[in-house]
């Protein structure tokens, strides 16, 4: 039986879960909250938060925009992001991506500010790092507040967001680099802006530990299906039981399940308990940048094999290669992978491209579209064994052999 590799390797440690495990015993999660937020920042503009969404969520109340007002995105970005904007009464408009990098035509910020906008979201995708610079400068001449989305592209201490943004929104959610199977931490620098945002927070309930040690349980049976012979097993049997395996995998590593925007907002509406905030500070004191250089290292290396075209986003500014996404045509390859031991999948991220506002056709993001319709993620971590990175770029470029694979 030929080993299948999973799509996606969880960025934590057994002895990462067992610190899991021992700050389930934490109390007084004000004071660690408190300790994480001064780990994060010395100067004082850190905010520990239950999920990016729920740091968001807080930012816009705090901001307290004109209903109408209009909110700049990254055309591809989680969509609950534009879904909370809309409860707050904006109106999200997508700002079509470079082919290339993934970032945020600038052409087209300048035409949208143009015509109104009170906020600008930056969403760094897979790995890559949009240079904010330019948008920094765009913003700051129309009184624009600059807010950057660094779930994907986290590098691990001393990475704190850019300093020409307002915001910098990080997530330590499941499938995140440095993940703590929650928890967000943004940098406010406006420290008005953050108190607001903090006096709203300490009205929320408390994560329930109950679901923070759910999550742990819930991680470490994913981390051991996940090993190659386990995850070959469940590829096997899930189809005879009638399960769809992408579902499944997908469905295991979501924080959030769909529902409407008042049951998200419901779930966002939390301070992260005294466990959560205690598992926090271990990884941002234990950070694995071994681990992360290699990672990086093997999207660098499987890009340098792969034909011009293929990888999404390889232009950016700078890159980490968190995931790996390709553009191909059809489900052909994603069997062909599969059939050389690497699982390949359309949904290993939860973002998608968003829509323009009514009656706005001319702002349809189009580039966008088109990427995530094409969209298919392989794996590229330094796991695996031994030539597979030359395999996968073999098979992705019309070969057939799998024989380069060597434990």
């Amino acid at each position: 039986m030929k080993l299948l590799y999973a799509r996606h390797r969880l960025d934590i440690r057994q002895s990462d879960l067992a610190a899991g495990l021992v700050a389930m015993t934490a109390s007084d999660p004000d004071r660690a909250a408190s300790e994480v937020e001064d780990l994060w920042s010395w100067g004082g503009t850190a905010l520990a938060c239950y999920s990016v969404r729920s740091g968001f969520h807080l930012l816009l109340d705090a901001l307290d925009l004109p209903r109408g007002s209009r909110v700049l995105f990254s055309a591809v970005t989680h969509p609950d992001m534009p879904k909370l904007a809309e409860h707050h009464g904006l109106v999200p408009v997508p700002i079509d991506l470079d082919p290339r990098t993934l970032a945020p035509r600038l052409d087209l910020v300048a035409a949208a500010l143009h015509r109104g906008a009170r906020v600008l979201v930056v969403a760094h995708l897979f790995g890559g790092h949009v240079d904010l610079e330019p948008l920094a400068r765009l913003c700051r001449r129309h009184g624009v507040l600059l807010v950057e989305d660094c779930a994907q592209s986290y590098s691990g201490p001393p990475d704190r967001g850019d300093p020409g943004a307002d915001v910098s929104m990080f997530s330590f959610g499941i499938l995140k680099t440095g993940t703590a199977l929650g928890g967000a931490l943004l940098n406010v620098r406006d420290l008005t802006l953050l108190e607001a945002m903090r006096a709203t927070q300490r009205a929320w309930p408390l994560q329930r530990r109950s679901s923070h040690l759910k999550r742990l349980v819930q991680t470490a049976a994913f981390v051991a299906l996940t090993r190659p012979l386990p995850y070959t097993l469940l590829a096997a049997l899930a189809p005879r039981f009638g399960v769809d395996f992408d579902r499944l995998v997908n469905s295991a590593a979501r924080a959030f399940p769909a529902g409407s925007t008042a049951e998200l907002v419901a779930r966002l509406e939390q301070r992260p308990n005294a466990p959560l905030l205690r598992l926090l500070e271990h990884r941002l004191r234990t950070f694995d940048h071994v681990r992360f250089y290699a990672r990086a290292a093997a999207g660098r290396r499987l890009a340098e094999l792969l034909p011009d075209g293929l990888h999404v986003g390889g232009g950016a500014f700078e890159h980490s290669h968190w995931l790996f996404p390709i553009l191909v045509e059809g489900s052909a390859v994603i069997d062909a992978m599969r059939a050389a031991g690497f699982d390949a999948a359309r949904k290993a991220s939860s973002v998608s491209a968003i829509a323009a506002p009514a009656g706005e056709r001319d702002l349809e993001p189009h580039f966008a579209r088109e990427v995530m319709a094409r969209l298919v993620f392989v794996p590229a971590y330094p796991e695996l064994p031994r030539g597979s990175l030359e395999t996968l770029a073999f098979v992705l470029d019309g070969g057939e052999s799998h024989a380069l694979v060597t434990s």
